[in-house]
């Protein structure tokens, strides 16, 4: 995919610093003296304001005092920390465990009428079986460092999946196939799995695309990260360190696109069917 998912990340903090050097200006005082206002160096003051690094609260209030503008410190606090929560480490979402996690994501998703999912690494987290979502979180968990409270996210997950597959929301899915052949768990977990993803394309709000391992991506699309569209405003990313929301418009259109692309290359109906029961079969 044309750029990174972290640019919008990068163009909010560029925002966030040109507004502290801008208040450097009209203060009419020098980086070095502002430096010494804050009682920092001078090299901290310049990768400040050139968006090398992001300052923190106490960072703000000093500069804007430095500066007479402790008028606009709430306000530049505020959107440090929206462009901070853009891009956010697994390591900090996850730090007392996953159930939180879990449900702190369930009234986007109860809210969210419209689902476009693009999985390219593992089965979306909706659609996914205890079985499953045990055997993946415990695989986090560890690789992650992270509090083991997997039964309880577990737990949590379900929940969600519930309430949004039964509720006004509609989800467009597309599967890369080599996801049917990646191994979550041991041979009875994956085959239900893959048997719960086949009882799903019955529900008559999920429309569940497999992309071909053999098709032809020329002049179309290639594998991209797992991400979820969240209606037309709001797209996660899934990276392996962190994840990433993406809601300026232009990169919001560049998601959608690719989305469009990959569903070009999808097979629906008896075809997805048949790569699925082929899965099941490998699986012997």
């Amino acid at each position: 995919m044309p750029g990174s998912p972290t640019t919008s990340v990068q163009e909010a903090r560029a925002a966030l610093a040109e507004r502290l050097r801008a208040l450097r200006l009209d203060a009419g005082i020098t980086g070095k003296q502002l430096a010494a206002a804050c009682g920092w160096s001078a090299a901290k003051s310049s990768r400040i304001a050139a968006g090398r690094t992001s300052p923190s609260d106490d960072d703000i209030r000093a500069w804007c005092r430095a500066c007479g503008a402790e008028d606009l410190t709430a306000d530049l606090i505020a959107a440090r920390r929206q462009a901070d929560s853009m891009y956010v480490e697994w390591r900090r979402l996850q730090r007392t465990g996953m159930r939180r996690l879990q449900e702190a994501s369930r009234p986007l998703y109860e809210r969210t009428r419209s689902f476009r999912v693009y999985a390219s690494g593992v089965i979306p987290g909706y659609l996914q079986t205890p079985g499953y979502a045990r055997a993946l979180m415990g695989t986090i968990a560890r690789f992650r460092g992270t509090p083991d409270d997997v039964d309880d996210a577990v737990k949590a997950r379900i929940r969600r999946s519930q309430a949004v597959l039964h509720g006004n929301h509609r989800f467009a899915t597309l599967i890369e196939e080599n996801v049917l052949h990646h191994r979550v768990g041991d041979t009875e977990v994956m085959a239900g799995q893959l048997g719960h993803l086949l009882a799903s394309m019955a529900l008559p709000s999920m429309s569940i695309g497999i992309v071909p391992s053999a098709a032809a991506r020329e002049q179309v699309m290639w594998p991209v990260e797992q991400f979820t569209a969240f209606d037309d405003d709001r797209v996660h990313v899934e990276l392996l360190a962190a994840k990433v929301t993406v809601t300026a418009p232009g990169e919001l259109e560049v998601y959608h696109r690719a989305f469009a692309r990959l569903a070009r290359l999808a097979v629906h109906g008896a075809h997805a069917r048949a790569l699925i029961v082929r899965a099941i079969d490998a699986l012997a």
